[in-house]
């Protein structure tokens, strides 16, 4: 079974967001091992790369196996391709690490750490909604690759 991680930068505080990354998270057991790692978005620090460089060093010691950064300017997947590329992982190695980095993006470290940049849409989201829709992604991924009726 492959091990999903989704690390991520804060914390998610509206109850319908949380409400909305349970139910996918729960729905995602069936076919993975899940963990969300929250880390500390740090917004107290003289500037904005100061900010990328500490909130990157968390990044990087919560990182496992193969890493996605999740990035507006990263590589554009349909859901199809989001699915062949999760089921060659699990057939590789076993281990994912999705990472949605902070308001400011993410340290050169993390980018440099990434073996794949993807994204989503060239629209920018706010964090909390965007994990929603990420998890919804690997789950609606999770159903094509099981021919599970679910993606149309």
């Amino acid at each position: 079974m492959l091990k999903v991680n989704i690390v991520c930068v804060g914390n998610l505080k509206d109850k319908f967001f949380i409400e909305a990354s349970e139910e996918y998270s729960k729905r995602l057991t069936r076919f993975c091992s899940l963990n969300i790692k929250e880390l500390k978005e740090y917004t107290n620090l003289n500037n904005t790369e100061q900010i990328k460089i500490v909130e990157g060093e968390e990044i990087l010691k919560a990182l496992k196996g193969i890493v996605i950064l999740m990035d507006v300017k990263g590589e554009a997947l349909s859901s199809e391709q989001l699915a062949e590329k999760l089921e060659k992982i699990s057939q590789i190695n076993g281990e994912v690490s999705f990472v949605i980095g902070g308001s400011y993006g993410v340290s050169q470290s993390v980018k440099a750490k990434a073996d794949l940049i993807v994204s989503m849409s060239k629209m920018t989201f706010p964090h909390r909604l965007f994990r929603v829709m990420l998890l919804e992604q690997i789950y609606r991924a999770f159903t094509i690759t099981n021919n599970i009726k679910y993606h149309k």
